[in-house]
């Protein structure tokens, strides 16, 4: 006699450690700031603007300080390593003190002091707030335990 037991199978799901979820945001922060610029490159008169060393666009020329300037993009990289070492309450605090950081940087940057109107920074820049926005969310919903 064969007796079929109808059985539900259910998709396993399996709890994802805050850790994880604010380094992969990091991680997706990062390729969207990298994939814009480098998507910018296939703009008309870009590549000429960076040889020549004048974007007469916003009114910059290329110099060492600018290119210091450049180190704004360090700590989300650093971000995506400290999500996962720093104990669990520094790591709140640092997230969300560079996920609001970095929100306000977009927003300043992108739709604020330089006005990039194209489709490529309008995108990139809203994709960009939506994942720092995230990054705050996750870190001051981060769960508790009973000590």
């Amino acid at each position: 006699m064969n007796s079929n037991k109808n059985t539900i199978r259910i998709f396993e799901d399996v709890k994802i450690n805050v850790k994880l979820k604010l380094s992969a945001l990091w991680v997706a922060v990062m390729f969207l700031y990298v994939y814009a610029d480098v998507r910018a490159f296939y703009e008309p008169g870009i590549i000429e603007q960076i040889i020549s060393g004048e974007f007469a666009e916003v009114g910059i020329t290329t110099t060492q300080a600018l290119m210091l300037g450049l180190i704004t993009m360090t700590p989300p990289s650093v971000m995506v390593f400290l999500s996962l070492i720093l104990k669990a309450k520094l790591n709140r605090w640092v997230n969300i003190i560079f996920g609001i950081f970095y929100t306000g940087f977009v927003l300043i940057t992108q739709f604020g002091i330089i006005l990039d109107t194209s489709l490529n920074f309008l995108y990139s820049g809203i994709v960009e707030v939506i994942l720092t926005g995230l990054i705050v969310w996750y870190a001051l919903t981060w769960p508790k335990q009973e000590a």
